[in-house]
């Protein structure tokens, strides 16, 4: 296994930096689509409204806010309902 030259990789960070602000680079994007409603990721994971509230580290009542449309899952609870809705054999290990 090769060891990582950190200071080289600064360099060249760096570099791609310089060359984006004088447009001599573009940056990739990458637009993510946002996951069904909770209640449906809920609903096909077989949990109870408990279950997934402790799963995903918030309280009940914020799942049923977002199952009656009340709030909308902030940034982080959104990239875990993506995980949760792309890969439910995670959330069933944990459950």
């Amino acid at each position: 296994m090769s060891e990582r030259n950190i200071g080289t990789e600064i360099l060249e960070g760096i570099r791609e930096i310089k060359a984006y602000k004088a447009g001599q680079l573009e940056l990739r994007t990458h637009k993510l689509k946002r996951p069904a409603p909770p209640q449906r990721i809920r609903a096909k994971l077989q949990l109870s409204q408990a279950a997934f509230a402790g799963l995903m580290g918030v309280s009940l009542r914020t799942v049923q806010d977002w199952e009656q449309g009340r709030r909308k899952p902030s940034g982080p609870a959104e990239a875990l309902l993506r995980i949760a809705e792309q890969h439910p054999e995670v959330f069933v290990q944990l459950a």
